[in-house]
């Protein structure tokens, strides 16, 4: 069983194992649906948060979202890429954090989700906190603990 008794983890504080919102892949409200395509494609990521010019979260959009928007009943309509807009099918739950949410509320958010959403406490969009750098700081944290608790 892993015990975290230092509570060290826990103290992470989520503003520096965020990536800030300059460095995050992202799409606008009124970009069309090829754009956020393009986007996801060009950065590798599966989903992405959709932002209005005034750098306020709407909700994310994703590769199955757009898959699923243009599945016609018997093809792929991939010219509809270019009619529809980001808007109309993102998803708008989004999983949003504050930068002095808590360590254990980040923790069982991410369960479901491979990113979380940081927004200032006036809304603006800060950046993300993927799943990957929590569980790299973890395992960081069980290792050091490991090697703090073994006897030689």
């Amino acid at each position: 069983m892993i015990s975290l008794h230092s509570g060290e983890f826990l103290e992470n504080s989520i503003r520096d194992l965020m990536i800030p919102s300059e460095r995050v892949a992202h799409v606008q409200i009124g970009n069309n649906l090829e754009h956020a395509l393009l986007v996801l494609t060009k950065s590798g990521y599966t989903a992405i948060p959709v932002l209005d010019p005034h750098y306020i979260l709407h909700g994310f959009i994703s590769m199955p979202i757009i898959m699923d928007s243009i599945l016609g009943l018997e093809r792929i309509e991939f010219e509809t890429l270019e009619e529809k807009h980001v808007e109309e099918v993102m998803n708008k739950s989004v999983p949003r954090l504050k930068p002095n949410d808590s360590m254990k509320t980040c923790l069982e958010l991410l369960v479901n989700h491979p990113f979380l959403c940081i927004e200032s406490e006036d809304g603006l969009f800060e950046g993300i906190l993927p799943r990957s750098t929590v569980l790299n700081q973890l395992n960081k944290h069980i290792k050091k603990l490991n090697k703090d608790t073994r006897v030689d």
